[in-house]
């Protein structure tokens, strides 16, 4: 029975070769008594604050115990630790997996988080065991132009890869015993195809967008693509001349029925994150619109309106996901080259971290761990893990000066956007008023 205890002591082993337990990098080693023997270079000492007059503890200490006893299930546990704040402020650069040899366009998690698949503008996709740092597998998909994106084929034991290339193709890499893959072409575009979408849970179904407005589908068991439609530039709520290039597609995970095209990604209650072009960030409800309010109708009741998450740059193409195990957070990469994380409740900005010389475009969290991967313009992948570090803060000293420089940059994007709509609205008011003289 623990009495007058004011502060307990734990040694976590870290494990050869493998990522630290997150509770252990995060906490703090001085309490660690220097005379003890068993303190070495292989031991972490976690030390937790208890006060037992009134049964207040710190630092998640009794979720510990219950998982090192047995009493909560491990991946339970690491998913409930990944929502806390302090983790997500502590995260810190823990590897670079270098191998590609031009920049990384794209990278995705296996569903049980062991393995990255990436794919760039080599035309190589790699498979990379990232907790040793180690590469797998790597092979060319066959394709003539740079790699988009490599998708890994759910319920095909991570043997089934889908890349969509430069060059117009979609082609399939099938993994063999021997380690070999077989690749071959299963649908071309007219352009670039810049992204997919795999219907969760069918090993079968892809679809894919790309240069010229197009979406289309394919079957695995069929040797045809179906051309579902293809999309209209609107301004002003009017349609356009000109192609739409479509960068990215994203299924509802509750409702296979809906998907949506655009910089954006869906959260596990529907909810629906967009990244606009040279706009904020947007979180929609539901029963919400998709515009942005600089379009939104000025009388819009204040409880319509999505929430914002302020600081970042989208000049074009940067990914925006969720983070945690109820998608506590908002991850965004940047064109300033920085990573940024929200609050989800609120938009508090509560963690800023250097991720590329240039610009981060994807950011994926790991499935279960609090782990993120980011890739930009450097020839590398980046991952993301809580590292214990007193000196280090959230933000960046020059926070402010970051986010002004990216809203200064937004503004300066939307000149030529304007003086286009202007000249648009002379020409058509032009066109209405000789009409009207005509019609006289």
């Amino acid at each position: 029975m623990l009495t007058d205890c004011a502060e307990m002591m734990m040694v976590v082993q870290r494990g050869q070769g493998r990522l630290p337990d997150p509770a252990a990098l995060v906490i703090r080693k001085e309490f660690a008594p220097k005379s003890d023997p068993s303190f070495s270079a292989d031991c972490t000492y976690v030390c937790f604050s208890l006060h037992c007059n009134n049964m207040r503890y710190n630092n998640g200490f009794f979720d510990i115990c219950n998982r090192e006893t047995g009493l909560r299930r491990p991946r339970r546990y690491a998913r409930q630790f990944s929502a806390n704040q302090g983790i997500v402020m502590q995260l810190d650069l823990y590897a670079e997996l270098k191998g590609h040899n031009d920049h990384v366009s794209s990278m995705e998690f296996n569903s049980s988080g062991d393995l990255l698949v990436s794919g760039a503008y080599d035309n190589q996709v790699i498979f990379w065991n990232w907790e040793t740092k180690t590469r797998r597998l790597s092979y060319d998909p066959g394709n003539l132009k740079n790699v988009q994106q490599a998708k890994i084929m759910p319920l095909t034991n991570d043997r089934r890869i889908v890349t969509a290339c430069g060059d117009g193709q979609v082609r399939l890499g099938e993994v063999l015993e021997d380690g070999q893959v077989h690749t071959k072409r299963l649908v071309s575009h007219r352009g670039a195809v810049h992204k997919l979408a795999v219907e969760p849970g069918n090993p079968n179904i892809i679809y894919s967008c790309g240069d010229y407005s197009f979406v289309q589908h394919f079957d695995l068991r069929s040797n045809s693509a179906t051309k579902l439609f293809s999309c209209t530039r609107l301004i002003r709520g009017e349609p356009h001349p000109g192609t739409l290039d479509l960068y990215q597609m994203v299924f509802d995970p509750s409702n296979l029925n809906y998907f949506c095209l655009g910089g954006l990604a869906y959260s596990n209650s529907s909810e629906l994150l967009v990244s606009y072009s040279d706009e904020l960030i947007y979180l929609f409800q539901k029963h919400m619109g998709l515009s942005p309010p600089l379009f939104q109708p000025e009388d819009m009741e204040e409880v319509d309106k999505p929430a914002q998450f302020v600081g970042h740059r989208n000049g074009n193409i940067c990914r925006v996901n969720f983070f945690g195990p109820n998608d506590e957070y908002v991850l965004s990469g940047s064109y300033c080259g920085h990573i940024f994380i929200w609050k989800k409740n609120g938009g508090e900005l509560v963690c800023v971290m250097t991720g590329d010389s240039l610009d981060v475009y994807d950011i994926q969290p790991h499935p279960h761990n609090p782990v993120i991967a980011t890739c930009g313009s450097e020839n590398n992948l980046k991952l993301w893990a809580p590292v214990a570090n007193d000196d280090a803060s959230p933000l960046p000293d020059d926070i402010a000066e970051i986010m002004e420089s990216n809203r200064q940059a937004r503004i300066d994007s939307y000149m030529p956007f304007f003086a286009s709509e202007n000249h648009y609205q002379r020409m058509r008011g032009q066109s209405n008023g000789d009409a009207t003289s005509e019609e006289r």
